[in-house]
């Protein structure tokens, strides 16, 4: 997502690269260069002219400081400028309402009854007892989809088959809502292939009859302008209140992203970033301002991480450190944790620095695929007792795991090593010892 753009953002901040201060000349030279960067990732050229022009103006009024380059300067102001633009701050869903019914809307394609699925569970995980209801009366199995997804990620799903009156499931799926006492209720509707006048009349018709508290319009960011486009129209109609970024894992140019706000003037509240039902983001535009000039986004990666690990397992599991009694059955659940964490090129993209190392570095999603069919081969004995693992239990697992010997005494090497690190770093004494002993990097 948006290496492109941060390439171009990249090779425009080098006209400032040794310039002892802002002009107006090198300013005007790096603001073409970044319109033209903006205008390539299909932002709206509307948009494109009025943020280079704040952003220029900014600039120049700005004192350049002996202790940072114009170059720091303006990556500073550009950050700022960048995070204003998509909307300066997340924008929470108002859940005050009980129950809140949420009204799902977009374009066939987009993602919609994907993401009804994303937010039951995010919503759920939250401590809300949420109910999805199946409105989508005309795409074939949309309503089995919905069910599918429902059983995935353990949330009720309220579908009527037989009917094929949109207002009246809606209508019904409410009640059934209120009477389970579900605190809140999302209706998936239906989309078009594009956008008609039935369609419209349709939704707003949906609109009217469940009196939504929030109503999310859901676009595929890879299709950019259009995106952009279609949101205004729906806007206009039903006057949403916040905007969901599907595919950003995708081959995107973030074109939609940084347009949507400017047009529409309605928050993007989520994101989609891959297919797995736990792939879904708040949206926070300082974060993702970061995350376009390359300067990561840990915060994100912490709240990721936050998610998955829980303190009472990590607690015991530092004690088993403490005491060199981690084992490969700790070792695959950390694996499958980080796996929930979401696609691993996007994790290393938000650890500063590491994005613009990693962009011609394919990571597949099943990197850890030869370690966890090493480790499935093992007996529970030897997951359990990692040295009593000699050369011919070695020969064993990679035939059974289909990996060369090299592959499982490489693995057994990296463990062993891993071991002795963290069980020094589980020692406070022991870790600082080991850090002031550490030799001293030359002075320049």
């Amino acid at each position: 997502m948006f290496e492109n753009l941060q390439d171009k953002l990249d090779r425009a901040f080098k006209v400032l690269k040794g310039q002892g201060s802002i002009t107006e000349i090198n300013v005007a030279e790096t603001m073409k260069e970044i319109r033209k960067a903006l205008l390539d990732a299909d932002v709206n050229y509307k948009t494109a002219k009025t943020f280079t022009d704040q952003v220029k103006e900014k600039a120049l009024g700005a004192n350049v400081l002996t202790s940072i380059s114009p170059g720091q300067l303006l990556t500073k102001i550009m950050n700022d400028e960048l995070a204003a633009l998509m909307g300066g701050e997340a924008t929470e869903l108002d859940l005050k309402n009980n129950p809140t019914i949420i009204l799902i809307a977009g374009l066939n394609g987009a993602g919609k009854t994907t993401f009804t699925g994303k937010l039951a569970l995010h919503l759920k995980s939250k401590g809300k007892k949420p109910l999805m209801v199946a409105g989508d009366v005309y795409r074939p199995a949309a309503v089995d989809q919905l069910q599918v997804l429902g059983e995935q990620v353990g949330v009720p799903v309220y579908a009527n088959k037989e009917s094929k009156d949109p207002v009246a499931i809606a209508l019904e799926g409410i009640a059934e809502g209120k009477k389970n006492n579900n605190n809140v209720i999302i209706v998936d509707t239906a989309g078009r292939l594009s956008i008609d006048e039935a369609l419209m009349n349709e939704i707003s018709e949906v609109k009217a009859q469940t009196k939504p508290h929030e109503i999310l319009f859901v676009v595929d960011s890879m299709t950019g302008q259009d995106a952009v486009n279609t949101a205004k129209v729906f806007n206009d109609r039903l006057d949403f209140t916040g905007v969901v970024l599907t595919k950003l894992d995708g081959d995107t140019r973030g074109g939609a992203a940084l347009s949507i706000k400017s047009v529409v003037d309605k928050p993007i509240k989520f994101i989609g970033t891959g297919e797995k039902m736990e792939a879904l983001d708040v949206f926070y535009p300082d974060r993702m301002a970061s995350r376009i000039l390359g300067m990561g986004d840990v915060v994100s990666l912490v709240e990721r991480a936050q998610q998955q690990f829980d303190e009472k397992q990590a607690a015991e599991l530092q004690k088993k450190i403490r005491k060199n009694k981690f084992d490969f059955n700790d070792f695959y659940g950390q694996i499958q944790q980080i796996k929930k964490m979401g696609n691993m090129k996007d994790l290393m993209g938000m650890i500063p620095g590491v994005g613009k190392m990693m962009k011609n570095v394919d990571i597949e999603d099943d990197a850890f695929k030869g370690v966890e069919s090493i480790i499935q081969s093992m007996t529970p004995f030897e997951r359990e007792n990692p040295d009593s693992i000699q050369q011919s239990r070695k020969l064993r697992i990679a035939k059974g795991s289909g990996n060369k010997l090299e592959d499982v005494t490489k693995l057994l090497k990296q463990f062993e090593d891993m071991r002795k690190v963290m069980k020094q770093f589980s020692n406070p004494a022991a870790a600082a010892k080991m850090m002031r002993n550490m030799p001293k990097m030359p002075q320049r």
